[in-house]
């Protein structure tokens, strides 16, 4: 599917991610190539509705900033278009929040792996995220239990923690203050 905007580059855009079918699946856009990725699994959910649950009661303490949940969209450039499990956009940054979608990167992105996106969660979405400037990125493992955290520091995307549900780690963020979930948490049935 091109258009006469991107024969050129071979690149998909904005404009063709927007006729791609309301099917049940994630389309994505990372560096113009269409990705799809099918309903999640139960698991998946579960950890979801926890970090959902939990980021939502202390928002609503803290409002700090504005939290979605899948599917929302993130146009990151005309050629990458994203839709994270969950994301953050604090206030000062509110204005990317436009009616139809995000038009820039969240401070905090939060994405679910599985079997089908675990190379693409921390490989080439990993990679667009960091050059995209998004402050922080976990990465939640369901099946492992683990809670990777990504974060900015002088100037690129790091791994500063590996929390395991077996622990008694806690998710925390500079972006959130105060903010503190017990590992075992997220993972909770």
């Amino acid at each position: 599917m091109q258009t006469a905007a991107n024969v050129d580059s071979g690149k998909l855009t904005y404009r063709d991610f927007l006729k791609f079918p309301d099917d049940g699946q994630r389309h994505e856009l990372i560096d113009g190539v269409h990705c799809v990725t099918p309903s999640p699994f139960v698991p998946h959910q579960m950890v979801l509705g926890n970090l959902y649950f939990h980021l939502r009661l202390y928002l609503d303490v803290h409002p700090t900033g504005r939290l979605f949940l899948s599917p929302s969209d993130v146009v990151l450039s005309t050629c990458d278009i994203v839709v994270p499990d969950l994301f953050f956009v604090s206030e000062a940054r509110r204005h990317i929040v436009q009616e139809a979608n995000v038009q820039g990167a969240p401070d905090l992105v939060v994405e679910i792996r599985s079997r089908s996106t675990a190379r693409r969660d921390e490989g080439v979405k990993l990679a667009l995220y960091d050059r995209s400037g998004v402050g922080e990125y976990w990465v939640v493992d369901p099946r492992a239990e683990v809670v990777r955290v990504y974060r900015r520091g002088m100037r690129d995307l790091a791994c500063v923690a590996e929390l395991a549900s077996d622990t008694n780690a806690c998710l925390t963020s500079p972006l959130l203050r105060g903010f503190s979930l017990p590992i075992g948490q997220v993972f909770a049935r």
